[in-house]
């Protein structure tokens, strides 16, 4: 089902639950002056359009003691080499994005540190260490004033 098309009270219900993913459908229903079978049925229909993906979890890295948000910008040896070094990155905890750009840099990668001090061993110790990484530029966030999903 690659071409969905979205009217408005698809668009109501993904805005409902990108604010709320645990609303019952029986509230939606109301919201929207639908019954709970036509709130259901979009929502499958979404899913299985590849629309929604699934629901998760938002938690707050600063309360988990991950205090350090950082960017780091790589450079490969080669553009082969990308495949490989995903997986070692993807092995890394700390790596909690990745992307594969073009521009300056082959990876961009998004981390979550819990001091300077653990950056700096991840850095040198961990993604610095992999061979086919030539260089990288690490970019300290001060603060993410906008964080934000999409709007339907």
């Amino acid at each position: 089902m690659t071409n969905y098309r979205f009217d408005n009270l698809d668009k109501s219900i993904l805005g409902a639950l990108m604010t709320n993913a645990r609303t019952p459908y029986a509230e939606l229903a109301k919201q929207f002056s639908v019954s709970a079978g036509t709130i259901h049925v979009r929502i499958e229909k979404m899913r299985q359009a590849g629309v929604i993906t699934g629901t998760k979890v938002s938690v707050d890295a600063k309360r988990l003691g991950y205090d350090v948000c950082c960017f780091i910008g790589i450079n490969l040896n080669n553009a082969r080499d990308y495949p490989q070094t995903l997986e070692l990155l993807r092995e890394l905890d700390e790596v909690v994005e990745a992307y594969y750009t073009t521009g300056n840099y082959s990876i961009f990668i998004k981390v979550m540190a819990r001091s300077i001090e653990h950056l700096q061993d991840v850095l040198i110790n961990k993604i610095q260490a992999i061979e086919a990484i030539q260089s990288t530029e690490t970019l300290i966030s001060l603060q993410n004033p906008i964080n934000r999903s999409v709007t339907p």
